[in-house]
């Protein structure tokens, strides 16, 4: 069967009386043996005023009109295209929509004109060195890191399509090394806030603490995720901006256990919330008659940052992570518990020492080395004899 070729299609304006005009695309479709050609309405001039304008939204048009055509993207916008359209479904919703925006506001705007042979490794560096948030400061070196990864991903696209024969990102050299150290609740800061919050608050800070749930695992928890007897969260969705979806990674759907004390808070919430059904969201939104849950933002400025003004939902996924490797959980127990995707993750984490840890373990070493307890003041050492 002879392959499908690829069709470019045609752009025009399609003057208008009652209506403004509009940017028509043109192209055919093998339909029953035989050729139709079919013409889709892109937008008006009021959405796109210049034609390049309207070239950009046509892009996704021609990826979806070749879908099984002999296609080879000419640039990168084109492959982004494609990339889109095969392979962010299948991303989480979060993850998706923050590599649209990545695409949208960096890479397609910089890089989209470009063949791919024409991407340079020191240049994209380069590039990534002097990139700017949209709000004019300098992008922070995660910020650069995650969009040299998803510029790398793009390319591993084009290979596995036989587009391209090498990854020139690979090259690309970033560090996410952060710019300050993350907030990091201590044990008692956590007990001070427990103390201070009504039920529900008290309910989610307890869930946040000990079990590292990301903030939109949390919220979409329902009580039917609940195993009492087990004494587990079963994590099956999470929730972004009201749209609930699959979780970041298949690492994240792995249950989660459940102390008890946090067991006995969930029954008594349960006896007085509104929702309380095997369906109902632990933690429902009143205002929309339960058929959402909480806005997780919304409970942090309320209430939780009422209580400590620098808390933030990560946070108490931090504090989680530090706890255990404070109390010398071993690495893959560690990851098992906060289903990283692999152990690298976690390391990283284990490897960010804190100042406190630093102090003691230098006392111990100091005091093995002159001769004293770690308890002992060790500025005036016994002579040496």
């Amino acid at each position: 069967m002879q392959a499908q070729r690829y069709q470019r299609g045609s752009l025009s304006l399609l003057k208008r009386k009652s209506q403004p005009d509009a940017w028509v695309f043109r192209f055919y479709a093998e339909e029953d043996g035989r050729r139709t050609y079919k013409r889709k309405i892109v937008g008006t001039v009021i959405e796109f005023p210049k034609r390049k304008d309207a070239e950009k939204a046509v892009t996704q048009l021609r990826v979806d009109v070749n879908d099984g055509a002999a296609f080879a993207p000419m640039n990168l916008e084109q492959l982004a295209a494609h990339y889109q359209r095969v392979e962010l479904p299948l991303k989480a919703h979060s993850t998706a929509e923050g590599y649209k925006n990545y695409l949208t506001l960096h890479i397609i705007p910089k890089w989209g004109k470009h063949s791919l042979s024409a991407i340079k490794s020191v240049e994209v560096e380069g590039w990534l060195r002097k990139l700017k948030k949209t709000n004019g400061e300098p992008a922070s070196p995660g910020t650069q890191t995650k969009i040299r990864n998803l510029f790398s991903t793009l390319f591993s696209h084009a290979i596995r399509y036989e587009w391209a024969a090498r990854n020139p990102i690979t090259a690309v050299r970033t560090s996410a090394k952060r710019l300050c150290t993350p907030d990091i609740l201590t044990a008692d800061e956590f007990q001070a806030l427990v103390l201070e919050l009504s039920q529900r608050e008290r309910v989610i800070v307890l869930l946040a603490g000990s079990t590292g749930l990301r903030r939109g695992e949390l919220i979409a928890l329902r009580w039917r995720d609940i195993d009492f007897k087990l004494k587990q969260a079963n994590v099956t969705h999470t929730i972004w901006r009201n749209v609930e979806g699959k979780t970041k990674t298949e690492a994240s759907k792995k249950p989660v256990p459940l102390h008890v004390l946090v067991i006995e808070e969930l029954k008594k919430w349960r006896l007085v919330t509104l929702y309380r059904s095997e369906e109902d969201f632990l933690f429902p939104s009143i205002a929309k008659n339960g058929t959402q849950p909480i806005t997780p933002d919304m409970i942090l400025r309320r209430h939780i940052r009422s209580a400590l003004k620098r808390i933030g939902f990560h946070s108490f996924r931090h504090g989680f992570a530090t706890m255990l490797r404070q109390q010398g959980v071993d690495l893959k127990t560690a990851q098992e518990l906060l289903r990283h995707a692999n152990s690298r993750i976690t390391l990283e984490i284990y490897q960010q020492a804190v100042g406190e840890e630093k102090r003691v373990a230098q006392n111990l070493a100091f005091g093995s080395l002159i001769g004293r307890s770690s308890t002992e003041h060790p500025s005036a050492p016994s002579e040496v004899v």
